[in-house]
């Protein structure tokens, strides 16, 4: 298999674990992450899906990010956005549309399983080295500012976001927490593990 195409399907395949991740945590019910919990509550209060919405918070972090880099706007990050809502969309409005869950294990595990399968999804197609999401060059944008680890840049781009997920009255729980505190450190141990696996 190609290198090209390796990528290609690193890109694919990661975006794809990452809205499924995502999902899970917004259907736990239990407080979804920083960032969805900002899109979930956007939907909530001014109409439109949550999947577009995590597309124009998108466009903005595009122009915020490009202030902080003294750089051009990336806009072919628009792409892995774009795909990004769409297929947040696709698993919330028909896969898992008729999904309630009660039962507070149920609840517990889905949202765990959700959010490895972030930390899984965004290390798999950062592998891929194009487009990254805007969310995540924010990270890195902090990382380089800031001279954090990379668990560190992740967990203060967490927090930024839930300070207006709490603003708009997204749902905001004890699945946010684990979100924040859990998704960067998540990030280092898989990013390594799964280039190894990829290899690219």
């Amino acid at each position: 298999m190609s290198l090209k195409l390796r990528r290609g399907l690193c890109y694919l395949i990661g975006l794809l674990i990452l809205a499924v991740g995502i999902t899970f945590t917004i259907i736990s019910n239990l407080g979804a992450g920083a960032w969805d919990a900002l899109s979930v509550g956007l939907s909530t209060r001014f109409g439109l899906t949550v999947g577009t919405w995590v597309i124009l918070i998108g466009v903005i972090l595009i122009i915020v990010n490009a202030l902080l880099s003294w750089s051009r706007p990336e806009i072919h990050s628009l792409i892995t956005v774009i795909i990004l809502g769409y297929f947040i969309d696709f698993w919330l409005l028909f896969v898992f549309q008729d999904i309630r869950l009660s039962e507070l294990a149920l609840q517990a595990g889905v949202l765990l399983l959700g959010v490895i399968l972030m930390g899984i999804g965004i290390s798999t197609y950062l592998q891929a080295d194009f487009a990254i999401i805007p969310i995540d060059r924010f990270m890195l944008n902090l990382k380089r500012i800031f001279r954090l680890p990379l668990m560190g840049a992740k967990t203060v781009a967490e927090i930024v976001a839930l300070v207006f997920a709490l603003l708009v009255g997204g749902p905001i729980g004890v699945g946010t927490i684990v979100v924040t505190l859990s998704i960067g450190p998540l990030i280092q141990v898989f990013f390594k593990r799964v280039k190894k696996v990829v290899n690219v």
